[in-house]
Parts: structure tokens; sequence; C-alpha cells
């Protein structure tokens, strides 16, 4: 019996288990078949041994890990187990890079640069609505125009959680302009961003591949430009500006405050400044 794939079903039953997530379990237990064969029979020896021959990042190694872990604790629910293999099993500590960022004259040379590339109006509305509300790229290209609350949206993200966004007047503008002219009625439940592709929606990959184009007219290094870097970028410049941690995690979508955490790398001077201006004691002078 194939309890591989009856996991998956099982996982794609669950609410908050995105596509993505079910495909990469997938191949990482695929893979472990390979090397250990049947996965029923594996002990913790067995595991243990496979997990530190694996030549990868950690990330990639605590995510294989995580795979096997959610597996076998399906297997001893279905009573074909009778003992976690993954239990004693420990995940490595990656050291977290600081994301990557473009400037704010970037991402208007970006935004620019849109008006160069095919289907232009479509890309500024894609460029703008990532840069102004920080969308994760899959909750962008799967955009509905249900979810177009005039200056707000309503986004579905990980775990199936709800949140409202609020845009900025120019990306209303680029969003209402895109909109229009691909004649989007707001009351449907229409892909905003669609296209002729078996999802019916621009894809992350179709994104990522004209946002590559469009930063090598902006006369930036495309490998410095991606949508997730769009993202860091709102994030880190909110922070810049003074907006609080908890709302840009809001905005974000992060379940933990600790994951919002890694842009405060862009605060030391805007904190030096902070401290000048409103510490009751900075002007005194001993």
């Amino acid at each position: 019996m194939n309890y591989i794939d009856i996991f998956l079903e099982a996982l794609a039953a669950e609410r908050g288990r995105s596509k993505n997530t079910i495909a990469a379990y997938g191949r990482d237990l695929r893979a472990a078949t390979d090397a250990l064969g049947d996965l029923t029979y594996a002990d913790e020896t067995m595991i243990s041994t496979y997990i530190n021959n694996l030549d990868a990042t950690p990330a990639t190694i605590s995510r294989k890990i995580s795979a096997l872990r959610t597996f076998f604790k399906f297997l001893m629910l279905e009573k074909i187990i009778d003992k976690n293999p993954t239990i004693g099993i420990e995940v490595p500590h990656s050291s977290r890079h600081l994301p990557k960022l473009l400037t704010p004259d970037e991402i208007n040379l970006l935004i620019s640069s849109a008006g160069d590339v095919r289907h232009a109006t479509r890309l500024r509305a894609m460029i703008e609505l990532t840069y102004a509300s920080g969308l994760r790229v899959s909750e962008l290209c799967e955009l509905r125009a249900s979810a177009v609350l005039k200056d707000k949206l309503l986004i579905h993200g990980k775990g199936a959680k709800e949140r409202l966004v609020p845009m900025h007047a120019g990306a209303v503008d680029a969003l209402n302009r895109w909109m229009e002219m691909a004649d989007i009625d707001p009351s449907t439940n229409a892909y905003v961003f669609a296209s002729g592709g078996a999802s019916g929606h621009i894809t992350r990959d179709g994104f990522f591949k004209i946002l590559k184009k469009c930063a090598i007219l902006a006369g930036i290094n495309p490998k410095r430009v991606s949508p997730h870097v769009l993202r860091h970028s709102f994030a880190s410049h909110l922070l810049v500006g003074g907006a609080h941690l908890r709302a840009i995690q809001t905005m974000l979508g992060h379940e933990d405050i600790s994951t919002t955490q890694i842009y405060t790398h862009v605060m030391p001077e805007r904190l030096i400044e902070t401290v000048q201006e409103h510490h009751p004691l900075a002007k005194e002078v001993f």
C-alpha cells in the first residue's frame, strides 16, 4: 500500500496546507524512500544516518525532517507503526541571512521600467501591489477580484488565515487601471491577474521572469530582484519610516513576531536618531 500518497491526500484535505508544501513533502518522502526503502520499517538509526548524509542547506534539511516527522505521526495515528523514529532527530540551526533589499529609488526605477515591458499595465499593478502591501507572490498571483475592497485587500494567507491589507493611493490607481483595462468585474470571483494557463492565473515563475526583465531595463542587477525582495523592501522601508513592528507583522501575515524581527537589522541609524531626538537627557551636557 502506498502510504505516502494516502498521507498527501490527507494533507490536501486539511485546511491551511498549501499545494507547494504538499508537493515538497511528497518529493522529500519519495527521496527518503529511494534511500531507505519502505519507510514503515525505518528506525531512528536509519533516519539519523540518512539525515546526516544529506548534502543540503540547514533550511532544506529542516524541511525534510519536518516532512518525515509529520508522515510518521500520520502513520502512528493510523496504527501503521507504534513508534515515531524521528523523535530524537535534532533540527539543524541555520544562521538567518538578512533579506536582500532594494532602495526606494530602485523601486521607483523598477516601476517606471514596467512601462517598457509588454503588458506593462498589469506588471506595474503587480509591482505596486507587492511593494505597497507586502504580499507573498502566491497571494498576489492568486488574488481574486472579490478580494479588492476599494483601498484594501482581503488576503487569504498561510494557514487559511485572512488579513486585511491597506493600499496607498498609487497602488490603488495602478490596480484600478489594470482591472479597467482587463474588464475585470470587482463583484466576481475572477482572478485579477488571469492567464490562459492551467492555473488560470499568472504563475509565480511567470511573474519572476517578467520582473527580471524589468530589472534589466531599469539598470538593476536582476540577481537582486525577485517578488520576495519586493516584500522584504516593503517591510524594511516601513520600519525605517517608523511603523510599529506589530503592524508590519499583521500586514505580512507572520504568525510569530520573531519572523518579523529580522527586519530590525535596518534600524540602527533610525534608533540612534530616535534616542537623540526624544530621550530627555540626550541633549544634556555634563
